[in-house]
C-alpha cells in the first residue's frame, strides 16, 4: 500500500472519528438542557416545561441520527477504499456519492441501539414524569 493511500485512509478514519465524537456530544448536550429544565420545571412546578424538553430530544436525536449516518457511509467508503481492487483513486472523494443511501438508511439509522435506547429512555421517563405530575 502506497503512502499516499495510507494517508487517505487516514483522512477517511479521522472523519470517522469526529463523526462519532459529534454523536457523543449530542447525547451530552442533550442530557445537559434536559436537566436544566427540570431544574427548571422544579424551581417553577410549571408542568408543561416537562413537555418543552421533547424539543431539545428530539432535535438532538435527529442530529445524532444524522452523525451517525454520516459515520456508516464513511465506514463503507472506507472498506470500499481498503480492497486492493479498489477503483476510487486517492484522495478522491467524487466517488463518495455513490454512498448516498438515502432515506431508508436513515430510518435504520433510528432502528440502532445507541439511537433508540438513549433517546427512548430519556423520552420515556420524560413522558412519565409528565404523565404523573
Amino acid at each position: 500500500m502506497t503512502q499516499e493511500r495510507m494517508k487517505f485512509l487516514e483522512f477517511i478514519q479521522n472523519v470517522i472519528t469526529r463523526m462519532n465524537t459529534n454523536s457523543s456530544q449530542m447525547k451530552t448536550i442533550c442530557i445537559t438542557i434536559i436537566s436544566a429544565l427540570f431544574a427548571v420545571y422544579a424551581a417553577n412546578q410549571n408542568k408543561y416545561i416537562i413537555f418543552v424538553v421533547f424539543i431539545p430530544l428530539c432535535l438532538c436525536c435527529l442530529l445524532d441520527m444524522y452523525y451517525l449516518w454520516q459515520e456508516r457511509k464513511f465506514r463503507d467508503f472506507y472498506a470500499e477504499v481498503i480492497k486492493e481492487q479498489s477503483i476510487i483513486k486517492d484522495f478522491d472523494f467524487s466517488s463518495f456519492e455513490n454512498y448516498q443511501k438515502g432515506f431508508l438508511s436513515y430510518i435504520k439509522v433510528f432502528l440502532s441501539h445507541s439511537i433508540w435506547l438513549f433517546y427512548g429512555l430519556v423520552g420515556g421517563c420524560s413522558f412519565l414524569l409528565w404523565s404523573v405530575l
